[in-house]
């Protein structure tokens, strides 16, 4: 109204099913919570008592949407581990002008991260090279002019040490050729984003096709598949790789293997200073044939070869590995696994795969005498004891 026709009280009308009615002044200001809050406005002036009213003024349109809500992604993973590359990146869906500005909020973690971090305007958060500092529940807002995103959920970062990456076999290790078996490959606590490779006896294995998702499968098995393998799995780019797993031995024998493996003392586990000794036997010919290992280090042949046979004078924990009888053309049999300790005792038991159904009799050996211990007590799993090693399975009694 125009002031030189006098004092005016001005009325607030909000179309509702109840109208409400606001005595202001001149300018009427809300807050907008929700989409409720929109709707059509109009106003009229009003003095003296009785009140005379003026004429409604013309409408006006208050239309209010629901903010959009930030959508925060992270890239390979929310579990990742120490040295890979992390991207996280916030989206608004939201029709017209999408020139958004960004804002990057993170809690624990230390002040000087925080600072870099809410110093980052760019749709994407990227981490080159993550580490324990990076650690914490990170959350991003949008704003475009005046109109502000819904803040995103709170996506928690974890930072583990290097990953490792394991292998397990199903059904069993060892079969005959003809049969089928499948070998997994797995990072612990992880499953998002891995490539995986395989190998065998440390050569690389070309057939990536078998390594897909993970497993390795060969049906048939044939005799050449006999080995030792390993996994390893990567992801990201640029590229980060997984320590390799332990080996895990395969043991595929022909319908009727005729050599075998002989090992003297005949057990799987070993003292360090001991000697030991190999030869491959064939019931026609053991011509041609030579011990083969494998170690943590590589493939080799018995460092004292006599002619089928093999020496080993004064053990170490070095020689641990798989042991085999290879041929001149390459075939390998009757891989078994020796395993030498520098404690005092170590469990006797069959160097050969145990049949289902057969007998077995297990004895502790001590190594000032080399001779089974009367008083022993024998634990099948040992991890789940914290009071032996992992490589022993019984304890003697004092």
């Amino acid at each position: 109204m125009d002031p030189s026709t006098g004092n005016w009280d001005f009325y607030w009308y909000k179309h509702t099913l109840n109208p409400e009615t606001e005595k202001k002044k001149t300018n009427y200001s809300l807050k907008i919570d929700s989409v409720s809050d929109g709707g059509q406005y109009w106003c009229r002036a009003g003095r003296g008592k009785p009140v005379y009213y003026t004429q409604y003024s013309d409408a006006l349109w208050v239309n209010v949407t629901v903010s959009p809500k930030a959508v925060l992604t992270v890239r390979p993973d929310e579990r990742v581990f120490r040295g890979e590359t992390v991207t996280l990146r916030c989206d608004i869906k939201w029709g017209g002008d999408t020139e958004w500005t960004y804002r990057w909020e993170i809690e624990g973690t230390n002040n000087q991260y925080k600072n870099t971090v809410s110093r980052t305007s760019t749709q994407e958060l990227n981490i080159s090279s993550v580490d324990l500092s990076h650690r914490g529940k990170y959350s991003c807002t949008g704003q475009i002019h005046t109109q502000s995103s819904q803040r995103s959920d709170a996506v928690t970062l974890t930072v583990s040490a290097e990953a490792q990456a394991s292998v397990r076999v199903s059904p069993q290790p060892w079969l005959t050729e003809g049969e089928s078996v499948t070998l997994t490959c797995e990072v612990s606590g992880s499953s998002k984003g891995w490539t995986f490779s395989w190998f065998r006896d440390h050569d690389h294995l070309s057939d990536s096709s078998r390594g897909a998702g993970g497993s390795y499968t060969l049906s048939p098995a044939a005799l050449q598949h006999t080995g030792v393998y390993t996994c390893r799995a990567e992801r990201g780019r640029p590229a980060y790789y997984t320590h390799n797993s332990s080996s895990q031995t395969l043991w595929i024998t022909g319908v009727s293997a005729s050599v075998s493996l002989v090992i003297n003392p005949s057990r799987s586990q070993h003292f360090s200073s001991d000697s030991l000794s190999l030869s491959c036997e064939d019931q026609s010919n053991s011509a041609g044939w030579t011990v083969r290992r494998y170690t943590d280090k590589d493939t080799q042949t018995c460092a004292k070869q006599t002619g089928s046979g093999c020496v080993m004078d004064s053990l170490s924990t070095s020689d641990t590995g798989v042991y085999w009888c290879e041929s001149e053309s390459g075939e390998r049999r009757r891989p078994r696994n020796i395993t030498v300790h520098d404690g005092e005792m170590i469990l006797e038991s069959s160097v050969d795969p145990v049949i289902e159904g057969e007998t077995l009799t297990l004895h502790c050996l001590h190594r000032s005498t080399n001779s089974p211990i009367l008083s022993a007590d024998f634990y099948k799993d040992p991890e789940s004891d914290d009071r032996r090693d992992e490589h022993h399975y019984c304890l003697k009694v004092t």
